[in-house]
């Protein structure tokens, strides 16, 4: 309870405060801009197959078949914004209100997952780091938290400094994931504009989503890294 609530959470309260912030911020743009349709008459399925076809990747039911990582799949997911690009699999997953929806939001957070998928066709280096890292950053953080308390209540310096290690890497795949992010979000927006999927003002729309959703992953890294200096001076403190 003293890892919880003591003092020194007075540290992570700035990002705490940032997280909330980017959640309202990214539910906000969603709810607004899901409701405004796009002229093409576009689904977001839609769009995405179309720039998959036009980056010369083929969208296919069963993406392993293809050698590489050349193919990438298209499915529905139940709940919202369940959005995301598995590069285990291949297959884009799109919640259903962006998989069916034709609205700007639809497009916007589409054209994004495609983007993770694009840069896994092109060896794009933060990403094909982050794949080959996060198996061993899973593992990491979900042992930091447990380590730490145990070295801590007994005192037992070597598991705190263990736990401390292993949230390192965790801290260090949430940095990671920050160009990845951005990345995807800048191919998506180019290519809604020189494809002609979005109209200048419907561009600016995509934009407040994807900038707001950006901002959850801002967010997500500052909460790590002052997790981490907050783990240090309790480290500290009990030396």
């Amino acid at each position: 309870m003293f890892f919880l609530w003591g003092p020194t959470m007075i540290l992570v309260i700035p990002a705490l405060l940032l997280a909330i912030w980017a959640q309202v911020k990214v539910k906000s743009a969603f709810a607004k801009y899901s409701k405004i349709g796009v002229r093409s008459g576009l689904t977001g399925a839609e769009a995405a197959e179309r720039i998959l076809r036009g980056e010369n990747i083929p969208v296919s039911n069963r993406p392993q078949d293809y050698p590489g990582n050349v193919a990438c799949g298209i499915a529905a997911m139940p709940g919202r914004m369940t959005d995301h690009y598995d590069p285990r699999t291949r297959m884009l997953n799109l919640s259903e209100d962006v998989y069916y929806g034709r609205s700007i939001a639809a497009l916007g957070i589409a054209a994004h997952e495609v983007g993770h998928a694009i840069q896994h066709a092109r060896l794009y280096g933060p990403l094909a780091i982050r794949n080959i890292i996060y198996p061993v950053c899973g593992i990491g953080s979900n042992l930091a938290f447990p380590l730490f308390f145990i070295g801590l209540i007994f005192r037992y310096g070597v598991l705190m400094q263990v736990g401390i290690a292993l949230f390192t890497l965790a801290v260090f795949f949430t940095f990671l994931t920050l160009p990845v992010e951005f990345n995807a979000s800048r191919r998506a927006l180019r290519i809604l504009n020189s494809g002609g999927y979005l109209t200048t003002d419907e561009l600016a729309g995509a934009r407040k989503v994807l900038s707001a959703a950006a901002l959850t992953y801002v967010a997500a890294a500052a909460m790590a890294a002052l997790q981490l200096i907050r783990m240090l001076v309790l480290a500290r403190g009990r030396n």
